[in-house]
């Protein structure tokens, strides 16, 4: 097995608390919390299917993850340092998502010896006083760089939807208000679907000067397996969704402010299913499985635009944390040291502005 011998920084780990914190399932599970069984049955009915399927475990975003959870799922790997991703933070209107930044800030990453490197929060462009938020984020944490704003929307209703606009950072209100978030040198995280890549493009064509991170490669929903009501359900489908992926990420890397993280990539919206036979996938069926999107990625952004990220506890479900990084490791090792070391580092240290 190949080792990767330096500290790593994972940039893209969520943090929850749905006991103490806003979150949507809170009066759940301080109701059932202690029936993990009828927990899961209840949710299962008051919850949207195509949210249920995204999630594939309801208990991984039912409980607490917090750095002693994500220390104790990496028991392999030296991790240094993380990024925070927004991770849909109950109170969303207006200044309320900042409440994520000032409670992120806070948490005991130092006790499992790993450092916080950055936190990513959240806004909404599009709000009238989204400059203002964008400040009370910065003046909540010395280390927050930047917003997430999600726009995956599929034409599928049976693959769910974490925006209220198909084509969000196309909309003239979006990037209206997009001007304050490059004028503050902040960066943007940008997460869609695979057949939305081209609203990436044209969003960073607007804004050439502003770092952009496309999450989890924009996420091939059904690529695996049928997802939803009518994706993926043939290998002809299936092709089709990787050469589209291909062509649309080629185009994507001209845009030279843009780069792209490795994750997500066992998420179950790709038509991954092996939670479904109660077991992760092995490290050599990461590799079988993952191998063409790595290298294509790699051959389109080169190893100084690719940051590897776990997006743990959303890939909990199929995948060990462990065994990613050992398959991400192997998948990567033909290009050499140094490109490891860019990675699984130095490209997020940069990217982020983390300060080691």
């Amino acid at each position: 097995m190949q080792r990767l011998n330096f500290p790593i920084i994972d940039p893209h780990i969520h943090q929850w608390d749905p006991y103490h914190t806003p979150h949507s399932a809170a009066l759940l599970v301080k109701a059932f919390g202690r029936s993990p069984y009828l927990m899961d049955k209840i949710v299962r009915i008051v919850k949207p299917k195509d949210l249920i399927d995204t999630l594939g475990i309801t208990k991984y975003a039912l409980t607490p993850y917090l750095p002693h959870d994500f220390k104790a799922d990496n028991d392999i790997y030296k991790v240094e340092s993380v990024v925070h991703i927004e991770a849909s933070w109950h109170h969303q209107k207006g200044f309320g998502v900042v409440e994520e930044t000032d409670w992120i800030n806070q948490l005991p990453f130092e006790e499992q010896g790993i450092k916080l490197g950055a936190i990513i929060g959240t806004a909404d462009p599009r709000h009238k006083k989204f400059k203002d938020i964008l400040k009370a984020h910065v003046d909540a944490s010395p280390v927050f760089r930047g917003i997430r704003k999600m726009a995956a929307w599929h034409s599928d209703s049976g693959v769910h939807r974490w925006t209220d606009k198909a084509e969000l950072y196309r909309s003239k209100k979006f990037l209206k208000g997009f001007e304050s978030l490059a004028s503050m040198n902040l960066s943007f995280d940008a997460w869609v679907y695979s057949h939305q890549i081209k609203d990436v493009s044209y969003l960073a064509k607007h804004f050439p000067e502003t770092p952009i991170m496309l999450d989890h490669l924009a996420t091939p929903v059904g690529m695996f397996g049928k997802v939803g009501k009518r994706t993926g359900r043939t290998e002809v489908e299936r092709s089709k969704i990787f050469e589209q992926w291909k062509s649309d990420i080629s185009e994507l890397a001209q845009q030279k402010n843009v780069h792209t993280k490795i994750s997500g990539l066992m998420m179950p919206v790709l038509g991954h299913c092996f939670y479904q036979a109660n077991r992760t996938a092995s490290v050599n069926e990461l590799v079988h499985l993952l191998s063409p999107l790595i290298h294509h990625a790699v051959d389109c952004f080169g190893t100084n635009r690719i940051l590897y990220a776990s997006n743990f506890p959303m890939d909990k479900p199929n995948a060990k944390l462990g065994d990613l990084i050992s398959a991400y490791t192997q998948m990567l090792q033909p290009y050499g040291i140094q490109a490891l070391q860019e990675i699984f580092r130095d490209n997020a240290k940069i990217f982020y502005r983390i300060d080691i």
